[in-house]
């Protein structure tokens, strides 16, 4: 994991395992490590796998998150216009790309639109959105079977959180055209797009 600040989480660490009454030798024999293995991790020497995370958070009665100081957006959703307003930064990150399908009538039954990841797309985060995406579509299917529990659907977003919160990335704002350069980049597109049909 990079872009943590270990010295930080250790730190964490340190302040939940007295708050619990543990001291580093009885936390390495829970963790099964050894107790220099724990002086570490608190000192931030080294690194703490996730794996080590989650089993911290579980025995120390805390969240991988706050473990690892990851602090999610916590401004509530007040409005359609906040769901709107995140789109619109999505759009900006770099190593994301994704489509807009719409379908409705009188083409389509139904009036859908989704965003849609490839995932074999070029893009950097589009496979880690596509295996996201299809692991939080299964653990919403065992929420509606009832066969998993609310708590253990929160623990798995706390780990899922935890696990990509050192995954840092870029947004940019796109660059403005002159009419010149978006008429000569429009042009491209057609002949790319009009290439592309004639290939299928």
């Amino acid at each position: 994991m990079n872009n943590l600040d270990y010295s930080a989480i250790g730190q964490r660490i340190k302040l939940l395992r007295k708050r619990k009454g543990l001291n580093q030798k009885e936390l390495a024999g829970i963790l099964g490590k050894s107790l220099r293995t724990v002086q570490k991790y608190e000192t931030g020497e080294i690194e703490v796998s996730i794996a080590v995370v989650n089993q911290l958070a579980d025995i120390l009665e805390s969240t991988p998150t706050y473990i690892l100081g990851y602090e999610a957006n916590t401004s509530p959703i007040r409005s359609l216009a906040d769901i709107m307003g995140f789109l619109f930064q999505l759009e900006q990150v770099t190593g994301i790309s994704f489509d807009i399908d719409v379908k409705k009538p009188p083409r389509s039954k139904e009036w859908q639109c989704a965003i849609s990841f490839n995932g074999k797309a070029s893009s950097d985060f589009n496979t880690d959105l596509c295996l996201f995406l299809e692991d939080w579509e299964s653990q919403r299917d065992d929420i509606r079977a009832f066969q998993s529990t609310q708590a253990a659907y929160q623990k798995w977003q706390e780990q899922t959180l935890a696990y990509y919160a050192a995954t840092s990335v870029e947004c940019v704002q796109p660059e403005e055209l002159s009419d010149e350069e978006r008429i000569k980049r429009r042009n491209a597109y057609l002949e790319s797009q009009y290439a592309r049909q004639k290939e299928e």
